[in-house]
């Protein structure tokens, strides 16, 4: 294993992704790429009526961050990384940009929010299983467990 993708949006899910792909790598002698992908606009009201319209979306502070979060991880860990801000349908963009790089593996978060069908998994992370002609990886949440006082 060389590559390995892994995407992150910055939630605690994606989070415990990041961590999980990281050592993987550092346990593989493989280097990672992270991305976080942002929209090409945003939905905003127009009027009380339900009508809605759509502004570019504008790439912040906060978007950068979760990349230089994840980075930090790997760097931590002595693992190579590179990371990249696409726009677009996340998985989509996960699932091409693992194309390009040949990754051997892409590593996703799952936060299994809604209905049955995401009962296990969330809409991204099964958006790139259903996508990908590569393994994915997808790392569940775990449960923190606080410690009872005594």
């Amino acid at each position: 294993m060389k590559r390995i993708l892994i995407a992150t949006d910055g939630s605690q899910p994606a989070h415990q992704a990041v961590e999980f792909g990281v050592d993987l790598a550092r346990h593989e002698g493989a280097g990672v790429a992270i991305v976080h992908v942002v929209p090409f606009s945003d939905d905003i009201p127009l009027d009380g009526f339900g009508l809605i319209g759509r502004v570019p979306y504008e790439v912040n502070s906060d978007d950068e961050a979760v990349l230089d979060e994840a980075a930090a991880i790997a760097d931590r860990e002595g693992v190579p990384a590179v990371s990249k801000l696409l726009r677009g349908d996340p998985a989509t963009e996960i699932v091409e940009y693992g194309d390009v790089l040949e990754a051997d593996l892409i590593v996703v978060g799952s936060r299994g929010h809604g209905a049955l069908a995401s009962a296990l998994l969330g809409s991204v992370s099964r958006g790139v299983l259903a996508r990908a002609g590569r393994p994915v990886l997808v790392v569940r949440m775990s449960e923190v467990v606080e410690p009872v006082a005594a």
